[in-house]
């Protein structure tokens, strides 16, 4: 873990982005959980709820991404970067999650499994492992993975790169998240 910030360094408006099942959700939630800033999903943002993963129409995502971005305090994860630079210019902080590919696969299959809600679903009940999400896991994230490398590199907000579940889990107990 590069040198941990404290959470009132990343101020009252924190970016969390990553690959899909890196932990983005559960990170948002204990960081909401213990300074009471609000989290958004943009998941649920994105997608019609109680469905399973229908898209809302663009504009009504923009919409709703501008109304949460432009809250005094919030917890964003998701990475949606057709929005990121209007999210990037109100945050005070921005963490990357940047597991390895086969920890978010083990991670989706997990959760397919699990009979827990999932942080940051969409309330469609339990999700099946579908190929779709698996390819998307093993071809598609890995090129948002450099272009996200690229974005973090590129902001000069302070920032937190965590590359492993260790390293999330040192992060936890350094800001006595629980979990």
């Amino acid at each position: 873990m590069n040198s941990p910030l404290s959470l009132q360094q990343l101020g009252p408006r924190i970016c969390i982005m990553g690959p899909s099942n890196s932990g983005k959700s559960t990170l948002a939630d204990a960081i909401s959980r213990k300074t009471a800033i609000p989290v958004v999903h943009l998941d649920q943002l994105h997608h019609l709820p109680d469905t399973n993963w229908i898209p809302r129409e663009p504009a009504e995502f923009f919409r709703l991404h501008s109304l949460a971005v432009n809250q005094e305090r919030w917890v964003i994860e998701g990475n949606y970067t057709k929005c990121i630079d209007e999210r990037l210019a109100r945050a005070t902080g921005m963490i990357l999650l940047d597991v390895p590919v086969t920890v978010a696969l083990l991670r989706y299959i997990r959760r397919c499994y699990s009979s827990a809600p999932r942080l940051g679903a969409l309330r469609s009940g339990r999700e099946n492992v579908k190929w779709q999400m698996i390819k998307f896991i093993t071809r598609v994230a890995p090129l948002n993975h450099l272009r996200h490398r690229v974005l973090y590199d590129r902001i000069t907000l302070p920032k937190l790169l965590l590359r492993s579940p260790q390293e999330v889990n040192e992060c936890f107990k350094s800001w006595d998240l629980g979990g």
